[in-house]
């Protein structure tokens, strides 16, 4: 856990680092909206992911449970019920059952296949039974995928943020991209430095559009099919897990200073604070409860967003 700490503490700083391009919005220092945590869940080795099947009504959380670029093949999927108590630890272990997973990270669901970006491959499981079902590894076109959202075509959005970790050291040799996956067919949508090191996708409904942030700016960006990203509002930085409710409301997890906020269109606001390192956030829709891994503490935290 040493090791986890401290690779991701620089990485915070070299984000920190990085010269920000201008945004639209800045983030209050006031909290607008207080959420409410609910449940601490522990257990976990290096959680990065919560993704809520409502299908089920239960929790998928990743474990990267080593170096997060390292394929040391020790992976697995913690399966949670929907009041957050772990069911199956490791639901999906990575050397059991044919399955590999290597240091997994953001998730998406269709119909019932669990997705996960696994560094350089995306893997998919049966979410009833764990079973491995695909993978579609991407070579060299990927060096750290990070995130997955579905597209309203029913393709997979992919961010790769463009680093790799050694030694416990960062290096981003880049390029930064956003990948889509449809079938076994992987396009390059867009790429390089303005990306800044995508992180967190979310598909907004309401608006026909993607939601994305990246962990190396401060920028929040919106993205219709066909287009290009833009800003559409500016948070503390560090950003790393997206999810929008039901309502419009978009909710980013940020390292740089522990909170999730709300990035709205004329302010940003905290709703969530004291969180160390939240991770790729997830969402209950029907109680707008958020999970949030917390990667250097091993566990998770549930809050009702108001």
């Amino acid at each position: 856990m040493r090791l986890h700490t401290q690779v991701m503490l620089l990485l915070v700083a070299g984000c920190a680092r990085q010269e920000q391009p201008p945004a639209v919005d800045t983030l209050a220092t006031t909290p607008a909206v207080a959420a409410t945590r609910e449940v601490v869940a522990e257990g976990f080795s290096t959680p990065e992911s919560a993704i809520y099947d409502a299908d089920q009504a239960v929790w998928f959380v990743t474990n990267i449970n080593g170096v997060p670029s390292e394929k040391d093949g020790n992976g697995f999927i913690s399966r949670l019920t929907r009041d957050g108590t772990i069911d199956s630890r490791h639901f999906v272990e990575g050397g059991r059952g044919g399955a590999t997973l290597h240091a997994p990270k953001g998730q998406a669901i269709t119909g019932d296949t669990l997705w996960v970006a696994d560094i350089d491959a995306v893997r998919g499981f049966n979410k009833r039974t764990g079973a491995p079902l695909a993978a579609v590894e991407f070579g060299r076109r990927a060096r750290f995928l990070n995130d997955i959202a579905v597209g309203p075509d029913g393709a997979l959005y992919i961010t790769d943020t463009g680093i790799i970790i050694a030694n416990g050291q960062i290096e981003h040799p880049g390029p930064d991209r956003l990948f889509r996956l449809a079938g076994r067919t992987i396009t390059i949508l867009a790429e390089g430095d303005r990306l800044e090191r995508p992180n967190g996708i979310a598909w907004d409904n309401a608006n026909r559009r993607f939601i994305m942030v990246g962990f190396g700016g401060k920028t929040v960006f919106a993205w219709a099919p066909d287009s290009t990203p833009a800003a559409m509002a500016e948070g503390p930085g560090g950003h790393d897990g997206v999810v929008v409710l039901d309502d419009g409301r978009i909710l980013v997890s940020s390292w740089a200073d522990s909170t999730v906020f709300l990035a709205g269109k004329d302010r940003s606001s905290k709703t969530v604070t004291g969180v160390d390192a939240p991770a790729d956030i997830g969402l209950d829709p029907s109680r707008r409860r958020i999970a949030i891994p917390l990667f250097n503490r091993n566990r998770v935290e549930f809050w009702t967003i108001p």
